[in-house]
């Protein structure tokens, strides 16, 4: 709906729209509770590993998590969307173009460093997460989220984490976090 006002066109959304509802962190974690997030997040990753050492642990974490924002995007736009969302015929024949022996990708659960600058490097990750109902979990820090997760994964710094839907003691962990949800 648009209402005029002084020769200005300004956009009125309606109290519950879906931008209200995507951008609010309701799974925000910081200080303390962050802390107690990650170490029990380390401490699932040592225990999977030790339990499944077949393959060179920079590849084995690749298999568990999509690590980086571009990895999350296109492992989150190879996802099919879910009912009700808007979703391109194209996007369907390509999907069923190339990935027609595999089934696609899951993620369960999307971490997204809050203090990424410029904002827009992650700013489309949680709608294209909320079209595909992928839990998102914000993680703020004062010397830095990104750093946070880096930690996660080995690396220096990572703006977005992707816990793949593997069925392993991972994401029955990120379930317990999540609140039950299936993974």
């Amino acid at each position: 709906m648009r209402a005029k006002n002084r020769n200005k066109s300004v956009v009125v959304l309606p109290q519950n729209s879906l931008a209200d509802r995507i951008f609010r962190p309701l799974n925000s974690y910081e200080g303390e509770s962050l802390l107690h997030l990650l170490s029990s997040i380390q401490r699932e990753i040592k225990s999977a590993r030790l339990a499944d050492q077949s393959l060179p642990h920079k590849i084995w974490l690749k298999q568990q998590f999509s690590i980086g924002v571009n990895d999350v995007t296109r492992v989150l736009e190879r996802m099919p969307a879910v009912h009700g969302s808007i979703s391109s015929p194209l996007q369907k024949a390509t999907y069923c173009s190339r990935n027609a022996k595999q089934p696609p990708l899951r993620l369960q659960a999307i971490l997204i460093a809050s203090d990424c600058n410029p904002r827009g490097l992650t700013k489309h990750l949680p709608i294209l997460a909320s079209s595909r109902e992928v839990p998102v979990i914000f993680v703020k820090d004062k010397t830095g989220g990104s750093f946070k997760l880096g930690e996660i994964v080995n690396l220096k710094t990572a703006m977005a984490i992707g816990v793949k839907a593997r069925g392993n003691s991972i994401n029955k962990m990120i379930s317990e976090i999540l609140g039950g949800n299936d993974c």
